[in-house]
């Protein structure tokens, strides 16, 4: 869950790719691509007085949490209500993605509540490590519980109906919120659809960096480890004029290896690896010597990694240390909860590596101790309170897509309680199901849609179960 954009990652084009240096989230690129053109079902804010700590006695302390309501495809007093689950970002609205399509089927109300402390829905007016201390999965699932019984009695209100089926609706860290959420209040919604959801924490998530080997293909893979050798030597001598090609002279050097690890992350993540690949293969079969390689994969970061970025501020460890509340600071925001919570650390695998091994787990772990101080010891314990892959739920669907990077920390082993799905093709990453497939060549564009529609089937016929079961 975490790159330095990767904690913010790079994906580009559809999620956010990891938890590190960089500061959006994996869901936030399929988001940034959404917001960019306009798929907003609506925006028009909400407010909640939500429980600051609901772990203690008295519960006096409150904040205001922003939420979203869609109710044009709702069918009082019968339909069910979607808790469509905001994650690691200011959640700016409902998107028109596929829970629309779900919404229309169902007769379904649409609310979506945004994370405490992201965008608008934070409860101090500094984010100080001392002040994020109520900043949590745990406190974020009491807080959908308490909204559900809020928006609930809300709904009964303004319709006169009864207590509704729920279903809980999340995609990347949202989408572990939504298993969790079924795994820790199953009376509170009938089920839930979890897609692309890393629920299994580790220190040394390695094999992220081994997924994107196996996405990109041998050819692919050989020239990103080229270019990584080459820039860490050429980091030796002349530091600058690497980094100036790239338009990163002003990151330090370690922060620069962690760039160009998350764009090839971003790229799989989006499920755009061609556009990525394709160049650097071609010029490897060119016989294209290996400075030109460094040059061909500049190029690729400018116009697609860059132009998605206005800047490289990412990748500034000061960035991080922004204490004011708001748009800007969901990366100081994610960066804590990977410390405190995650970790799926992205470091390189012991052998057949395409990131630097410099960015090791030591590099992360004194990244949260000079943020935030010595915070991670409690990483251990998400496994434990959640049970990783292991969870004990029931009437959870998880969905992942064979490319995703992120593959190895969902769960994939499938059963009647717990049903997993994998969308199989050349691009299928992450968060396709809900997201839909990116623009590429017609015949991959196909395979990918008929695995997202395979996949979407599936979903309709265990939420039709599970609605009715819930409704009997």
């Amino acid at each position: 869950m975490a790159t330095l954009i990767g904690a913010l990652s790079l994906v580009a084009l559809l999620f956010f790719s990891s938890f590190p240096p960089a500061a959006e989230s994996r869901g936030s690129r399929v988001r940034k691509l959404e917001e960019e053109s306009n798929f907003f079902l609506t925006q028009k804010e909400h407010w909640f007085n939500q429980t600051l700590d609901h772990f203690s006695i008295t519960g006096r302390h409150k904040f205001q949490q922003r939420y979203y309501e869609f109710l044009d495809h709702y069918q009082a007093p019968k339909g069910p209500v979607f808790l469509v689950v905001c994650g690691e970002e200011s959640c700016d609205g409902i998107f028109r993605n596929y829970i629309v399509a779900l919404a229309k089927k169902f007769g379904a109300a649409l609310v979506s509540l945004e994370h405490r402390y992201y965008g608008k829905s934070y409860p101090f007016s500094n984010l100080t490590a001392r002040n994020l201390q109520f900043l949590s999965s745990k406190q974020a699932l009491f807080d959908m519980a308490v909204f559900r019984q809020y928006y609930q009695e809300h709904l009964n209100a303004k319709y006169g109906v009864g207590e509704s089926p729920w279903f809980v609706i999340g995609l990347s860290y949202a989408g572990a919120l939504s298993a969790w959420f079924r795994l820790k209040f199953p009376h509170l919604t009938c089920g839930s659809l979890a897609s692309s959801a890393a629920i299994h924490m580790v220190y040394n998530f390695a094999d992220y960096d081994l997924q994107i080997g196996r996405s990109v293909g041998t050819e692919c893979k050989t020239v990103l480890q080229e270019i990584t050798n080459l820039a860490e030597k050429q980091l030796q001598n002349d530091g600058n004029s690497v980094k100036n090609l790239f338009g990163a002279s002003k990151i330090k050097d370690d922060y620069f290896l962690y760039l160009l690890a998350d764009v090839a992350g971003s790229a799989i993540q989006n499920g755009t690896p061609d556009e990525l690949c394709s160049p650097l293969i071609d010029a490897k079969r060119n016989g294209t010597n290996l400075l030109l390689y460094r040059e061909v994969y500049s190029t690729y970061i400018k116009n697609n990694f860059l132009g998605n970025y206005s800047s490289l501020d990412l990748y500034d460890p000061e960035y991080y240390k922004n204490t004011t509340p708001g748009r800007d600071s969901a990366g100081r925001l994610w960066w804590f909860q990977l410390c405190t919570e995650f970790g799926n650390f992205q470091v390189a695998p012991k052998s057949d590596a395409i990131r630097s091994s410099r960015i090791d787990l030591r590099w992360h772990l004194n990244f949260c101790k000079n943020m935030f101080g010595s915070v991670y010891h409690k990483i251990n314990m998400t496994n434990v309170y959640y049970g990783g892959k292991n969870i004990s739920g029931t009437k959870i669907i998880f969905t992942n897509g064979s490319q995703d990077p992120w593959l190895g920390a969902s769960k994939q082993t499938s059963s009647k309680d717990l049903p997993s799905y994998l969308l199989k093709c050349h691009n299928c990453a992450h968060g396709f199901d809900l997201a839909g497939c990116p623009s590429s060549a017609s015949d991959v564009k196909e395979k990918c849609e008929n695995a997202v529609h395979a996949v979407r089937q599936k979903i309709i016929e265990h939420m039709e179960l599970w609605l009715s079961q819930c409704s009997a």
